[in-house]
């Protein structure tokens, strides 16, 4: 139990950590500006995505309801998996392309042991 609950906090946490980071350079970074022209996205998209990449953190980490983190998990599942489309689509490297499906994978860790947890009355 104590193993599933630190699988859980650690996978959990580095999927919202990246999520607030990749928000915060979204909006910052000239590169990241120039990154979604690169993949074909308007610059208000940009806005969009770190504004709910933030949303997501803190509804992962906030004691919400379960039906809360459902909409992260699939928000977060979505942004991955179109992650990883777009950088194939436009020509990118393996290296560039990869970092979606890893940080899927600990999402996936993140949801399974969160389902595995008991919840409280």
């Amino acid at each position: 139990m104590k193993a599933l609950k630190i699988t859980y906090w650690v996978t959990t946490s580095i999927v919202a950590l990246m999520m607030t980071y990749s928000a915060y350079a979204y909006l910052t970074q000239p590169a990241m500006a120039q990154g979604f022209a690169h993949l074909g996205f308007p610059s208000y998209f940009r806005i969009e995505l770190a504004i709910a990449k933030v949303i997501g953190a803190i509804a992962l980490l906030a004691p919400l309801g379960v039906k809360v983190k459902e909409w992260a998990y699939a928000g977060f599942f979505i942004v991955f998996v179109s992650a990883f489309i777009a950088h194939s689509a436009s020509g990118d490297p393996f290296s560039i392309r990869i970092m979606p499906v890893i940080f899927l994978a600990f999402l996936a860790a993140s949801y399974y042991t969160y389902h595995k947890l008991p919840k409280a009355a």
